[in-house]
């Protein structure tokens, strides 16, 4: 079974003394209760893992028996440390409150119980954390699989990681197209829409919202106006609905909007989306195109190919600290834009014989950014590229 290299993050601060919560946030189906299974079996201390999927939102009194039973098998071990792991914590109704209080109970009373939250609301989750639990936890975010993890866990190559995206648990499906498709779509979509946006947060028009993510993932790696996204969404509200709605997609680890990059604020906000999955998979499991088709297709394949790519980009820039921007003025354009702490890198995706085009030249003696690059035909491989990590782009 693959190690995530959160594994190891979160397994060396269980060996520390304790000091934080350690919060693990991320989409569904990456890995996160896996790792914590893994690091169950690897370490020496007494555990007790438990999650509040099942269990009613107003039940916040759950959380206290749980915390009240570790105390006891604490007390009755003949260790003198316990670890506490609670998944998909963020389904129950004041949950920060309650769990502060719990810590600040064994924390006074010198209880050394160390505790693990996971959760799949990166929003829902971050709530909690900065209304009631500053200064007592660290967050270590899990996202989508990697190429290198995909290669390594089921030997896929590049072409059928740029297609299938990087979903483990669906992995075995591929070589059945339309069982793989029903399960991203009934299995993970569905689920990640309805227990992580719909049941934790009002949205006034849930099948707006659905039908915006079905859109967005089809143009995933296109600019795309929220006017005329207004046309395609029957009783649609406003653009602040919709941008709204997107934050959400976005926060569950599904689908995103990079916005244009412009050297200010106000111009980013005002900007057209550019959509981008977070995992290809969201992409192609809603799209009538199979596999063979694509792939001897390459404009379509290039399409893809730079959804990977974005998605990629995408996945890291939580735990590299960097923003994902797009460039376009007029027919001058550049694919991707990552900027951390004022640095800019430009980033081009090529694919075949696709059109030159002046964008990276005029941004580059507009923002003069510290590298561009180019990806793909006459630049990096793409197969290269997806086995980087973006951030050291920056070093």
């Amino acid at each position: 079974m693959i190690r995530r290299n959160q594994l190891e993050i979160v397994k060396s601060r269980m060996n520390e003394t304790r000091k934080f919560i350690q919060v693990l946030m991320g989409p569904r189906q990456v890995g996160k209760t896996t790792m914590m299974k893994q690091l169950t079996e690897e370490v020496e201390t007494e555990t007790i893992s438990v999650s509040a999927d099942g269990v009613i939102n107003s039940n916040w009194l759950w959380i206290q028996q749980i915390w009240e039973n570790a105390r006891i098998q604490l007390k009755n071990a003949l260790k003198n440390e316990l670890i506490l792991i609670i998944d998909e914590i963020q389904k129950l109704d004041n949950w920060s409150e309650i769990v502060k209080e719990q810590w600040d109970f064994d924390t006074k009373e010198n209880n050394n119980i160390k505790v693990i939250l996971l959760g799949s609301s990166r929003l829902m989750i971050q709530k909690g954390l900065t209304e009631s639990l500053a200064g007592r936890f660290e967050v270590t975010y899990v996202g989508h699989w990697s190429f290198s993890e995909m290669e390594k866990a089921f030997g896929w190559n590049v072409n059928q990681y740029i297609y299938y995206g990087a979903y483990p648990g669906a992995a075995s499906l591929i070589h059945e197209e339309e069982r793989w498709k029903n399960y991203i779509k009934d299995s993970l979509i569905e689920t990640s829409i309805s227990k992580d946006i719909l049941m934790l947060t009002r949205v006034d028009k849930p099948a707006v919202l659905k039908r915006l993510f079905e859109i967005g993932c089809l143009y995933s790696g296109q600019i795309l106006a929220y006017t005329k996204l207004l046309g395609e969404l029957q009783d649609a509200g406003n653009t602040t609905t919709l941008s709204h709605y997107l934050t959400l997609l976005s926060d569950s680890g599904l689908l995103g909007a990079n916005e244009k990059y412009a050297g200010n604020v106000i111009r980013k906000r005002a900007s057209k989306p550019k959509f981008q999955v977070f995992n290809n998979a969201l992409l192609t499991a809603q799209d009538d195109l199979m596999y063979e088709k694509a792939l001897s297709d390459s404009k379509i394949w290039g399409r893809l190919a730079e959804s990977a790519i974005g998605a990629h980009l995408l996945n890291n820039a939580i735990t590299n600290n960097y923003t994902v921007y797009y460039w376009r003025e007029k027919n001058d354009e550049v694919d991707f834009i990552l900027e951390r702490k004022n640095t800019l890198i430009a980033l081009e995706v090529k694919t075949g014989r696709r059109a030159e085009n002046n964008g990276m030249r005029v941004f580059a003696q507009t923002f003069k950014p510290k590298k561009v690059l180019l990806v793909g035909t006459g630049g990096i491989g793409i197969e290269t590229f997806l086995r980087m990590n973006p951030g050291d782009l920056f070093n």
